[in-house]
């Protein structure tokens, strides 16, 4: 038995495109690739691969399926070899092990006791007397019986202990209610107190439909108004997407997404009739987020709230998304209406027509700042550009990109080049934050400050003593540095390896055991590594820091600010190494292609056997390869 999770990271991994185009020979045609089908020998183009949909479908035999399906037909496979045969072109390790011997997933039992404290939660909702006021405020946002049991709504009585006792009773002891976060432990309190009480109970589930956390909603001035469970290794609300386990069904049929911002924003749309709409845990999309609804759907639509909050959320994960090389489009609602109230108000043809209304993301930003003109004073025309700016340079998608630098070349006249060299620039470092106009003819801010706070924010919470007070003057000089180091096109993967290195330095031994600090490509990230590498053991961070230059120190400074995962292997270092195998192949590679121009014949053949010989090195590494400029000829 292969496990559903193995079998959907194969499904995700595989290019269906390079499967079937081996067998057949497949020539594109729009978003899609046609050719002869192989299933009753075609000679004409009526075999349609999706790569969007993972999908082939002949129009004239009707066979149709997926990779998966493919594989089993072709090359006469049952379904456990077909999932072994592309996870290993996929470098997946796919075991098949009997049901009866499978060992219990370790996640199995945070799943027992959140399942049993979900129905425990909707019956508290049901009961005449206990739910009564829950049900009422749900009345009011017209969510009915039916509706509730659909999404699994639950009501928190106040007296927690109700629930406590309860799962006892069902063997989940105490510490089993607090590891899976139902219980919680207060700073200087010897006792457990229950997580939530007196709230609507939204269930969460991963993408395979476990039960893995709540959102408890206050019904009252409470604060918090949302509060969501504690992390858990079931529940990194940083990788977890509500509905998503309903959804991503829909989003393959449609090839979107929707995002939007609460729990009652998407069981709205869900009772429309709108399925493929998801909400993040917070107030923007993280990394781990945009990377999930990739998988899934290649254009999202942003939905959420007009406010300025929303309007900010809206940015920031606009541009996670576009780092994705995701097509972004930005829904507007009228002022003062959220996806919730708007359904409510005007129904399913209404957000119809907001959906087909949809503008692409800088296209929505351009607009917004053409409204407030910002383009109509030359001093404030330095500022838009400037607001414009982290867009571009967060786009991946290199067609995207030009057209982006292009179209802002024609609303601005100025030349494109000289954009393109602005938009190479770092974020932090532009040229265009140097002169910030007077407070009193400074136009509102196109994102909100407290959404996205500038790179020179000082981070909250308690300052480690080698981070100083962040002044001139005040601290090491590191901190006041005004130009950060330039990021390198690998900054991420370098980054995440810093930040795990500084949890834990047998991190930095361990990778340098196959990518030592020369291999990384942004010199203060390098420089980090190697002074973590050269540290003695009982040195602390500040005494490392003390050896290290101002490029090295601006690189500590960014890699240390904001929440750190809690572990090292949160941040998934086993694709980290594999991401600088395949840029350290790639580079090869690319060395093999300029040194055969000059190449006699017989260094040609030569050099032709090792970049072959790399090139299936790399297919190997496809799951993890990131999209790349061809090389100039």
């Amino acid at each position: 038995m292969i496990s559903d999770e193995v079998v959907e990271r194969v499904r995700a991994a595989t290019d269906i495109v390079q499967v079937i185009g081996e067998s057949v020979p497949l020539r594109r045609a729009g978003g899609d690739f046609r050719g002869p089908c192989p299933f009753h020998q075609g000679t004409k183009p009526n075999f349609a691969v999706s790569p969007r949909r993972g999908t082939y479908h002949c129009f004239v035999c009707h066979e149709s399926g997926d990779a998966f399906t493919y594989v089993r037909k072709r090359l006469g496979m049952d379904w456990p070899a077909a999932v072994k045969y592309l996870g290993e072109r996929a470098g997946i390790e796919v075991v098949d092990t009997p049901a009866r011997l499978q060992p219990p997933d370790p996640n199995t039992p945070h799943w027992e006791v959140l399942g049993a404290a979900a129905e425990w939660f909707q019956r508290q909702l049901q009961d005449e007397a206990m739910g009564r006021d829950a049900r009422g405020y749900l009345a009011g946002r017209a969510l009915d019986a039916e509706a509730c049991a659909k999404f699994g709504i639950g009501f928190a009585p106040r007296d927690g202990a109700l629930l406590r006792r309860y799962l006892n009773s069902l063997g989940f002891g105490d510490d089993r209610q607090r590891d899976a976060g139902l219980l919680l432990q207060r700073e200087g309190e010897e006792g457990l107190r229950p997580r939530f009480r007196g709230r609507i109970m939204f269930p969460i589930h991963d993408e395979l439909g476990h039960p893995v956390g709540f959102g408890g909603r206050a019904m009252g001035d409470e604060e918090p108004k949302y509060l969501n469970s504690a992390e858990s290794p079931v529940f990194q609300k940083r990788r977890l997407l509500y509905g998503l386990h309903h959804a991503r069904g829909a989003m393959r049929r449609q090839q979107r997404a929707i995002v939007v911002e609460g729990y009652l924003d998407v069981i709205r749309l869900v009772l429309a009739g709108v399925e493929e709409v998801v909400a993040p845990l917070g107030t923007a999309l993280t990394e781990d987020q945009a990377a999930l609804l990739l998988r899934y759907a290649p254009e999202v639509f942003l939905l959420l709230d007009a406010d300025e909050a929303g309007q900010a959320a809206t940015f920031k994960s606009g541009k996670e998304l576009l780092r994705h090389r995701a097509a972004v489009r930005v829904v507007t609602l009228p002022d003062g209406e959220d996806p919730d109230s708007f359904v409510r108000a005007h129904g399913r043809p209404a957000i119809d027509q907001a959906l087909s209304a949809a503008m692409d993301l800088f296209d929505r930003q351009l607009q917004l700042v053409e409204r407030r003109g910002w383009f109509a004073d030359l001093r404030l025309r330095r500022r838009a550009i400037d607001r414009l700016l982290p867009t571009i340079r967060a786009t991946r998608d290199p067609l995207t990109r030009d057209m982006y630098l292009a179209r802002l070349a024609t609303v601005t006249g100025l030349d494109k080049a000289t954009l393109l060299a602005e938009a190479d620039e770092p974020d932090a470092g532009s040229t265009l934050r140097r002169t910030p106009p007077a407070e009193d003819d400074a136009p509102p801010p196109l994102e909100s400050p407290a959404a996205e706070p500038p790179p020179s924010a000082a981070p909250a919470g308690p300052r480690p003593p080698w981070r100083g007070k962040g002044r001139r003057g005040e601290g090491p000089q590191w901190l006041v540095t005004s130009v950060p180091p330039r990021p390198a096109q690998d900054e991420p993967v370098e980054r995440l390896l810093v930040r795990a290195m500084l949890l834990d330095r047998s991190v930095a031994e361990w990778v340098a055991e196959r990518h030592p600090p020369q291999d990384f490509r942004h010199g203060g990230y390098a420089q980090v590594y190697a002074a973590l590498l050269a540290a003695a053991p009982d040195e602390d961070l500040a005494q490392v820091a003390e050896r290290l230059d101002g490029v090295a120190l601006q690189a500590l400074r960014a890699v240390s600010e904001g929440p750190m995962p809690t572990d090292p292997a949160a941040a998934d270092l086993t694709l980290l190494i594999r991401r600088l195998d395949v840029r350290a192949l790639e580079a090869r590679i690319d060395a093999i292609r300029e040194a055969m121009r000059d190449a006699d014949p017989s260094a040609q053949a030569t050099l032709m056997r090792e970049r072959l010989a790399l090139e299936a090195d790399l297919r190997h590494l496809a799951p993890v390869r990131t999209p790349r400029r061809r090389p100039s000829r």
